[in-house]
C-alpha cells in the first residue's frame, strides 16, 4: 500500500519530468519536424524510465536540476526508440494516438526519432559531474545495446522455434537494458560506489523482465480502455513473446503444429484470438507468466531492500509493487 507521502513525492517527480518535456523544446522552434517532436513528447506515458532515474539519484545526493536534465535524456532516448520501432513494426497506434509516422510520414518519423536521439546526449552534458565519461559512454552502450535487441527481436519475426531462453536474452537487451541505464546514470550523478551500480544493473534486469512479460500478458487480458491496443495484436501479427515461446515449448503433436504452422506464422485469424487464449490456458501458459512477473518482480524488491535507506528508496519499493499491479 502506497502512503499518502510517497504518493505525493512520485507524483511531484512525474510533474517535473511532464513539464521539462514540455520546456525542452524552444518556443521558437516552428515547422513540421518541431510540431511532430512536440507531438512526440506529449505522449502521456508511465515516465517510469525517467522516474527510476530521479530516484536512484535522489537516493545518492545527485544535484536536483542535473539530475532532472538526466531524466528528460532518458525519456526522450525511450520516446525515440518507440518511434523507430512503431516504423519498423508498421504500428498505426501509440498510447491510444496515431503514430508519428501515420499522424505525418515515415521520413518525418525517421527524422524526429534522430533529432531525439542527439538531444538525449545534449541533455545528460548540460552539467558536469566527476563520472560524466562513464555516464556517457553507458548512454552510448545502451543505445548499442538497444540497437541489438531490436534487430533480434525482428529476427524473431521470420523464426518458428524462439526459445523462452532467447526471448529473455532479448528483452534484457531491448528492455532491461535501458531501465538498467536508467538507474544507473541517475546514480553516477550522485556518489555511488561500484557494487551498488551493480546491484542497480542487476534490479534493471529483473524490472525489465517483469515489465515486459507483463506487457505480453497484457495485450491478451486488458480490459482497461487506456492501453490503448488491439487485445492479441502479437498474437496476430505472430510475435515471439514470452507467452508464444512458452506455448511452442509446451505444446506437443497437433497442438505444437497448431502453434508453429498458423500463429508463430502470422496466420492466425481475428476471431482466434480467444481460442489462443482458452489454449494458452489449458497449456498452464498464462498461469506461468502470471508466476514468472511475481518471481522478477520478488527479486527487485529483494535488490531495493538492499539500497540506502531514503524516502526514494520507499518510492523505487511502491512503483515496483505498482508495475507489477497494473493494468495498462
Amino acid at each position: 500500500m502506497q502512503s499518502q507521502k510517497t504518493i505525493r513525492f512520485l507524483d511531484d517527480i512525474r510533474a517535473g519530468i511532464e513539464q521539462g518535456l514540455q520546456d525542452v523544446v524552444a518556443p521558437t522552434s516552428e515547422g513540421q519536424l518541431y510540431d511532430a517532436l512536440r507531438y512526440a513528447l506529449n505522449g502521456k506515458g508511465k515516465r517510469i524510465r525517467p522516474t527510476l532515474t530521479m530516484l536512484s539519484g535522489t537516493m545518492v545526493g545527485a544535484d536536483h536540476e542535473a539530475l532532472h536534465d538526466a531524466a528528460l535524456a532518458i525519456e526522450i532516448f525511450h520516446s525515440f526508440t518507440l518511434i523507430h520501432d512503431d516504423i519498423m513494426d508498421n504500428s498505426e497506434l501509440r498510447r491510444g494516438r496515431e503514430t508519428i509516422h501515420v499522424k505525418w510520414d515515415v521520413s518525418t518519423a525517421i527524422l524526429v526519432g534522430d533529432l531525439m536521439l542527439g538531444m538525449s546526449f545534449d541533455l545528460l552534458t548540460r552539467s558536469e559531474p566527476s563520472r560524466m565519461g562513464e555516464i556517457l559512454r553507458l548512454h552510448s552502450d545502451t543505445v548499442r545495446i538497444v540497437c541489438e535487441g531490436q534487430i533480434m527481436d525482428m529476427q524473431f519475426e521470420s523464426s518458428t522455434d524462439v526459445s523462452v531462453d532467447d526471448y529473455l536474452f532479448m528483452i534484457d537487451q531491448k528492455t532491461g537494458r535501458l531501465i538498467s541505464a536508467s538507474l544507473e546514470i541517475g546514480a553516477l550523478f550522485g556518489q555511488v560506489s561500484d557494487q551498488s551500480l551493480r546491484q542497480l544493473s542487476l534490479l534493471g534486469r529483473d524490472m525489465g523482465r517483469a515489465f515486459q512479460i507483463q506487457d505480453d500478458l497484457l495485450d491478451l487480458t486488458a480490459n482497461d480502455s487506456r492501453w490503448g491496443k488491439n487485445i492479441g495484436g502479437d498474437l496476430l501479427c505472430g510475435k515471439k513473446t514470452f507467452l508464444l515461446a512458452s506455448a511452442i515449448e509446451q505444446a506437443t503433436g497437433d497442438e505444437l503444429i497448431w502453434w508453429v504452422d498458423i500463429v508463430a506464422s502470422g496466420k492466425l485469424a481475428v476471431g482466434d484470438v480467444y481460442l489462443a487464449r482458452e489454449r494458452l490456458e489449458s497449456l498452464g501458459v498464462l498461469e506461468a507468466a502470471r508466476s514468472t512477473v511475481l518471481s522478477y518482480s520478488d527479486s527487485a524488491q529483494a535488490i531495493i531492500a538492499e539500497l540506502p535507506d531514503s524516502e526514494a528508496r520507499l518510492a523505487l519499493a511502491s512503483l515496483m509493487e505498482s508495475l507489477k499491479e497494473r493494468r495498462y
